[in-house]
Formats: C-alpha cells, sequence, structure tokens
C-alpha cells in the first residue's frame, strides 16, 4: 500500500465516521480558546475544563488578564501541570493582546507565535478553529498517531505538519486535527493502544495481527 492510497482510505473513514468532531475544551471567545490551549500543555482538557470557568470569571477579558498578578493566576490554575509557567505566560499574553493588537487575538500565525506561551502547536489550534486556517496542530497525539498508521515518518512536529498538509485537503485540515488526536486519545493510546477496538487497523502500518 502506498502513502498516498493509505491517506485516502484513512481519511475517507474519518469522514464518513467522524465527520463532527470538535474540541474538548471548554470556551466561548478566541481570547477563551487561546488560555485554554496555553494551559493544556502536557495537561488533559478534563482538567483544564475544571480551572478555566473561575479564570474565566475572574478575568473574561484580556484586559481584565493583563492586569492581574501571576500570582493571582497561579492560586486559580495551580492544578494544572506547570501552573507557575502557565501563570506567567497567559499574564504576558494578556498583556501584549492589549498593548500590540488591541485585545483580539491575531489570525496570523507567525503574530500568534509572539505571544507569551503560544508555540506553534498552539497557534496551529487557534488559528484552526477560530479563523479556519487551513493547517494541523501537530501535539504528542497527533505526532504518535501519524507514526504508527504510517503517514509520517518525519522525525519533529514540524515535519510531521508538512506531511500532513501535503496529503490531507485543505477544507478538511481544521477536522484533521480532532481526528488523530482524539483517536490517539481514546483508541491509539500511548502505553496500550486499543487495536483490537480500532477500524483502522487493516490501514495501520504498526498494527501486527
Amino acid at each position: 500500500m502506498t502513502r498516498k492510497q493509505r491517506y485516502e482510505s484513512i481519511v475517507r473513514w474519518f469522514a464518513e465516521n467522524r465527520p463532527d468532531v470538535q474540541s474538548e475544551l471548554t470556551f466561548d471567545s478566541p481570547f477563551q480558546l487561546i488560555c485554554a490551549v496555553v494551559l493544556s500543555a502536557q495537561c488533559t482538557d478534563k482538567r483544564v475544563n475544571m480551572v478555566t470557568p473561575a479564570l474565566f470569571e475572574r478575568f473574561p477579558s484580556p484586559q481584565a488578564l493583563a492586569a492581574a498578578s501571576p500570582e493571582e493566576v497561579y492560586d486559580i490554575i495551580k492544578s494544572v501541570s506547570y501552573p507557575n509557567s502557565k501563570a506567567a505566560h497567559l499574564v504576558g499574553m494578556a498583556r501584549r493582546l492589549v498593548e500590540v493588537y488591541g485585545g483580539q487575538v491575531p489570525s496570523d500565525i507567525d503574530e500568534l507565535m509572539t505571544l507569551p506561551g503560544v508555540g506553534r502547536k498552539t497557534a496551529n489550534v487557534v488559528a484552526s478553529i477560530v479563523y479556519d486556517k487551513p493547517v494541523i496542530a501537530v501535539d504528542t497525539h497527533v505526532f504518535r498517531v501519524a507514526h504508527r498508521l504510517g503517514l509520517s515518518d518525519g522525525k519533529t512536529p514540524e515535519a510531521v505538519e508538512r506531511d500532513l498538509e501535503a496529503h490531507i485537503a485543505e477544507e478538511l485540515r481544521p477536522v484533521a486535527h480532532h481526528w488523530l488526536i482524539l483517536h490517539g486519545r481514546y483508541i491509539c493510546t500511548a502505553r496500550t493502544p486499543r487495536c483490537e477496538e480500532c477500524a483502522l487497523k487493516v490501514w495501520c502500518k504498526s498494527y501486527k495481527a
């Protein structure tokens, strides 16, 4: 099976069986989404969704968060991973949003990446969900699933991103990120992948019957 055939089969299965998947993070605005994605680094969406209601109630806008201290934010988010650095990033991000972008979350990926705490993965998530940019964010789940399925052998997230975007149509890329991340989260898990339950095993490069 060629890589092109593998992509066609896997994308077709997802499109037919998981057409409406979306982010599991809870948010009501671009500002809330970027905060939630920053908090989700090396942390579960479930845990993030437990702390963001209080965070957004206390700091409902970039302006409110920009006026806060990292210590105030830390008290709210201390149950997530790396709370000290994330608190500092959130405040720094909000201040740059206010000072440089008038409180608006930019749509350009390079501009997003100038915000504290925002790397390429976070920038791609925000650009894809909020602005329908034809990009695919590669986190640890997407990286793992892409390799196991044989969709990429790239050594870096950026290389995997290039492979995925080269083979997945632009209009499908915003949802393709969710296909792969949720598949990695619930089926193709890191330690004990649930291969017997996986409908993609017939095309999977790693599966051994």
